[in-house]
């Protein structure tokens, strides 16, 4: 049974955050759900609950809340994709890390698409998954040390817009003018305008309808809130 549990020790702040954590994780193999149960509860985490299908955790949502879900992309039953906008419909801010055997570079882009807090692959060392549940307890993002090796190219990971940018997004989207946005956000035409070249920087667009469309893609806004041009 100490096999389990033979890996470097946490340090004090690890260890404060986990001993009040409530954890679900999401996967169909039911040998690897009982171990992540019994080293995550060798770490000190009591409140571990496994599901072995997609469904069995979307039953509970409405009831029950977790501080982070561990979840596999790969579920038979209802895809992981699905899974997670399921889990963000009920709690907006839920904590997401997916945890994968897939490294295919089209799939790990997805996963970053949809803003989750942690990818971590099945093959890296249980201490990262320990290190990965801290990081996005404090509010952080967490991608594994294969993870930038995985997405060659020179790309870097997606650099998503902030609270503000997203508010100018959507305003972009409703039509208005950088005059008009900055009037309704009680800040300067030259700030609106640097938040709107850093938009199209992230999200690689090169005009303004592209933006919006990259934008509606990826979930940053609703595409029922576009107008047309004023």
């Amino acid at each position: 049974m100490n096999v389990w549990y033979n890996f470097a020790p946490m340090n004090e702040a690890q260890k404060y955050i986990l001993q009040d954590l409530s954890l679900a994780i999401v996967d169909d193999h039911a040998l690897i759900l009982e171990g992540f149960k019994s080293l995550m509860q060798g770490c000190g985490v009591c409140n571990v609950e496994t599901f072995i299908r997609s469904a069995d955790l979307i039953n509970v949502l409405p009831v029950k809340r977790f501080d982070v879900y561990v979840i596999d992309i790969g579920m038979p039953d209802i895809d992981g994709f699905e899974l997670i906008d399921t889990i963000r419909a009920v709690y907006a801010d839920a904590r997401i890390i997916v945890n994968t055997i897939h490294e295919e570079v089209w799939l790990l882009r997805r996963m970053l698409d949809k803003d989750v807090n942690a990818i971590m692959f099945k093959s890296t060392d249980f201490m990262q998954m320990v290190d990965a549940i801290t990081t996005v307890m404090n509010g952080e993002q967490y991608f594994c040390p294969g993870l930038k090796k995985k997405l060659t190219g020179g790309k870097q990971l997606i650099e998503h817009p902030s609270v503000r940018e997203i508010e100018i997004l959507n305003a972009l989207a409703g039509g208005h003018t950088s005059k008009e946005i900055a009037a309704m956000l009680f800040i300067s035409e030259n700030t609106v305008e640097t938040h709107r070249k850093r938009l199209f920087t992230k999200l690689g667009a090169r005009n303004m309808a592209e933006l919006i469309v990259k934008a509606v893609a990826r979930g940053y806004i609703n595409a029922s809130e576009i107008t047309g041009d004023k």
